[in-house]
């Protein structure tokens, strides 16, 4: 995790320290612009692959067992209303982006209104998804659902 953040750090520090000559529009683009790209791509394939196998994992070592039963906590109840709620999420994102005009950049790169709808659609269940982790952040601390579970 640490060696993670410190070439976050580092690429973050070269993407924002050294600006190039090179002119998108009106605009100056970065030296590094490529480089940060790829980090991203490496990090949205890293979280995969980790995501993949956590749950592999995950299924493998509960297969049998109910870990209500042993933890107390409903772990097949939550992943279900998990995988509900990112499909919910996708689904009110892309009704809320649908109908989306053509965009085009500063340097003439047209981008189809239905690539934009796809991005408005990621861009609405993040929103979703982290107002509803916020939301379990702040129920799991004040401790509402321990008291009810001891009684």
């Amino acid at each position: 995790m640490l060696a993670v953040i410190a070439v976050s750090c580092v690429v973050f520090a070269m993407f924002f320290g050294f600006w190039g000559d090179e002119m998108i529009g009106e605009y100056a683009a970065p030296t590094f612009t490529g480089l940060l790209l790829f980090l991203m791509y490496g990090m949205v394939a890293l979280t995969a692959g980790l995501t993949i196998w956590a749950v592999v994992k995950g299924v493998a070592s509960t297969k049998g067992n109910d870990s209500a039963a042993t933890t107390g906590v409903p772990g097949s109840k939550i992943t279900v209303c998990t995988c509900i709620l990112f499909v919910l999420s996708l689904v009110i994102g892309y009704v809320l982006g649908i109908g989306e005009s053509d965009f085009t950049a500063a340097d003439g790169t047209v981008t189809p209104g239905s690539m934009v709808t796809v991005v408005d659609m990621f861009i609405w269940s993040i929103y979703i998804l982290a107002i509803v982790a916020f939301a379990s952040i702040a129920v799991s601390m004040s401790g509402i659902l321990t008291k009810t579970a001891s009684k």
